[in-house]
């Protein structure tokens, strides 16, 4: 029944931007890193970026550095990635996933994910 439900992608133009929400359902984020992955066909699952459950520390792929920002919001019980200056090799599917209970830190956590991800698509 807990579940991540990841949303916000679509088709943009180089350059452009577009933010994806991964909301709680059924339990509090708060405790747990929460990570975005993307995957294209033909190519591995990648991380993209992590937040630890405080908030306070980040980690990104180098390929995003500068350009995509990852942030949280306990009220909204949601996870955002803002995503700035889009470039075609940003296109795949974008899945989040939470740590296990009682891994906070980034470095420490094993993600399990579970949605149906959402599309982003980068072209002219």
């Amino acid at each position: 029944q807990p579940q991540l439900v990841e949303s916000g992608g679509g088709l943009v133009q180089p350059g452009g931007s577009l933010r994806l929400s991964c909301t709680g359902s059924l339990f509090i984020l708060d405790y747990y890193a929460i990570a975005w992955f993307r995957r294209t066909p033909g190519k591995e699952r990648e991380e993209v970026t992590c937040i630890n459950s405080y908030g306070n520390r980040t980690r990104y792929v180098h390929s995003v550095k500068g350009r995509f920002t990852i942030s949280r919001d306990s009220v909204k019980n949601t996870v955002y990635l803002q995503m700035n200056s889009l470039e075609p090799e940003d296109t795949g599917v974008y899945s989040c996933g939470k740590s296990r209970y009682g891994q906070r830190l980034c470095e420490d956590a094993q993600f399990v994910t579970w949605g149906q991800g959402t599309s982003v698509t980068v072209a002219p």
